[in-house]
């Protein structure tokens, strides 16, 4: 905990509270398998329902070791060209899913009446690092290209993410100014992402446990992902800041991996870059997948729904 007391919302201290009550052991001591059960569980029992849309169809594109599967969400039964999302799910690269994360991709997709891809990528130990980002990478410039399949002609790119989906927004956001896509990427969206190494931030020591994500579930995330830290597409940090595409990045004043979000957002300012920064305060890491429990949660999502908008008014 850190020195002084952080400020903590009350319906979050609330819900903190409802967690440390309900127990259970920590993701290093249960099985892969119950891990992404207990991820899945978190999310049913704390996100808000799912949006209503006119179009909800699993699709998937060729990927570097076999298809990826796809998820497409849209507001609209067809609309002409225009910008496209493309969604990250979060979990640490090991535990999430399409499913983890529909209910975000509903609302993502209704708030900014815009088409939503969202990208099952591999996830770890069965595809340790790069696997993820390159089926992440490889699935956005398949959206670039307009397939027939996606029925809606690709202008630009919204890469979007949170947590290690947020690290791929990143990621994929770079992959794509060092290799054009057929489209570009007009605007980035990591939400509370791992940009920089996480465990020499400040924020790791000071909210280490008791604030959804803890630092030995970041522990259990990086021993079965194995990144190289000294690679950009597992710090993303190390990548070349200049020209990149501007930026909505969101972090929560709670989270462990709080400093890195802060670190990108430096370095996006370091280099000029037009960007939002959102700090969710008194809020925790995976804020966006729990506004049913968390109801103040809703207005900050609404908050970066905002954001985004008004950054595509200015550069889309």
């Amino acid at each position: 905990m850190a020195d002084t007391e952080p400020y903590v919302r009350e319906d979050v201290r609330a819900f903190l509270a409802l967690l440390e009550a309900a127990g259970g052991p920590p993701l290093d001591e249960v099985s892969l398998e119950e891990a992404r059960a207990g991820y899945q569980a978190l999310h049913d029992m704390a996100d808000a329902p799912a949006r209503d849309l006119a179009v909800i169809r699993d699709l998937s594109c060729p990927g570097p070791a076999g298809d990826i599967a796809l998820r497409l969400y849209d507001s609209r039964e067809s609309r002409g060209p225009g910008p496209v999302i493309c969604f990250y799910h979060g979990g640490g690269f090991v535990i999430g899913d399409l499913n983890t994360h529909h209910n975000l991709c509903t609302e993502i997709a209704h708030q900014m009446d815009l088409p939503v891809v969202a990208v099952d990528y591999r996830c770890a130990p069965e595809a340790p690092f790069p696997a993820a980002i390159e089926d992440c990478v490889a699935a956005t410039r398949w959206v670039a290209g307009s397939p027939t399949e996606l029925g809606r002609p690709a202008t630009g790119l919204v890469p979007i993410g949170d947590s290690a989906g947020g690290n791929a927004a990143i990621v994929v956001t770079q992959a794509l100014m060092r290799e054009a896509a057929a489209v570009p990427v007009i605007l980035q969206v990591p939400i509370f992402p791992l940009a920089s190494d996480w465990a020499k931030s400040q924020s790791v020591v000071d909210f280490a446990e008791g604030f959804v994500l803890t630092r030995a579930g970041m522990e259990f995330f990086e021993a079965n992902y194995k990144p190289d830290k000294d690679d950009w597409r597992a710090m993303p940090i190390l990548g070349d800041h200049a020209g990149t595409p501007p930026a909505v990045l969101v972090t929560a004043s709670l989270d462990p991996i709080r400093d890195s979000g802060r670190d990108y957002g430096a370095a996006l300012s370091n280099a000029g870059i037009d960007h939002v920064f959102i700090e969710v305060k008194g809020g925790t890491h995976s804020f966006s997948n729990l506004r049913q429990a968390v109801p103040s949660y809703q207005k900050d999502l609404d908050y970066v729904f905002a954001a985004m908008k008004m950054m595509l008014a200015r550069h889309g």
